[in-house]
């Protein structure tokens, strides 16, 4: 764990006490110590990647949008906090090799499924997740975040008031498919992790995975 990285969750975790009307982290018993790890959690704000940084007791390293490293300091920051640009806009082969070997290192990465923020709740997952998580037969970690979505831009994380309250739940792994995984077996195990991440967090926070049925937890 670097000096920017441990400074930083230091910092962060003063700042959600002093200005956060609530700030609980659940379920640190649940994230594995050691071994290839892809955390998965909602994605409703910028603030969002230092909220699962700050609960996990564990290092984590981060794919985050390539813009936030375009100013010199801000692309020190990242990188010495362990992210790495990310290339939205077309499949970005260097993010998902870098991805690879931070995995293959037996380190945690987290990755949010959605690739953008649902801030009317969740969005459909994406099956690059799947894919990697099949790949590197990875532990997956879903988390659920809620409590951010009026913290908008990313400078917000000074400021975080707000009841903020971050779920962790068990990890697992996914069925391995017999032989190479088609459209269809992805798009299931895509859902299935979505579903975890889903079942962590309040119906108003699950969009189109939310029980229909059931009335808002």
């Amino acid at each position: 764990m670097g000096v920017v990285y441990s400074s930083s969750i230091g910092l962060e975790k003063l700042l959600l006490r002093a200005f956060a009307e609530d700030w609980t982290v659940t379920g640190k018993e649940n994230v594995p110590k050691k071994g290839r790890l892809i955390v998965v959690p909602n994605h409703v704000s910028n603030a969002d990647p230092s909220m699962v940084a700050t609960a996990l007791p564990r290092s984590i390293k981060f794919l985050a949008k390539d813009s936030l490293f375009r100013h010199p300091i801000s692309r020190w920051f990242f990188n010495s906090y362990g992210a790495y640009p990310l290339k939205r806009a077309s499949i970005d082969v260097g993010a998902y090799r870098w991805a690879l070997k931070i995995l293959a290192a037996e380190q945690a990465l987290v990755l949010f499924p959605e690739g953008k923020r649902g801030v009317n709740g969740m969005g459909p997952g994406l099956p690059g997740v799947t894919r990697l998580a099949l790949s590197m037969d990875a532990h997956l970690l879903p988390v659920g975040i809620t409590g951010t979505g009026h913290l908008g831009p990313f400078y917000r994380v000074f400021y975080p008031t707000g009841r903020i309250a971050v779920t962790i739940g068990k990890p697992f792994k996914l069925p391995a498919p017999d032989g190479p995984p088609d459209k269809e077996t992805v798009a299931r195990l895509t859902e299935q992790i979505m579903r975890s991440i889903a079942e962590l967090l309040p119906q108003s926070y699950r969009g189109i995975y939310a029980d229909p049925i059931a009335e808002d937890d």
